[in-house]
């Protein structure tokens, strides 16, 4: 998984209960674009994540 500063990561859920997440990659700290995101959530909560199985990188507006 392969990601930019701008694009979207998206964690599908695992549950009926709860919904799919997006939250805006911030920071990319691994080499050339590999995990960890810093990712910033709906709520505002920023979180380092290593996305599993169930993510993808949804692309940012381009400049």
């Amino acid at each position: 998984m392969k990601a930019n500063v701008g694009d979207w990561l998206r964690v599908e859920s695992s549950s009926a209960e709860t919904h799919r997440r997006e939250g805006e990659i911030l920071e990319v700290h691994g080499a050339e674009g590999q995990p960890p995101f810093l990712v910033r959530w709906p709520d505002g909560h920023e979180a380092l994540c290593f996305p599993g199985p169930d993510a993808s990188v949804r692309p940012g507006p381009q400049p």
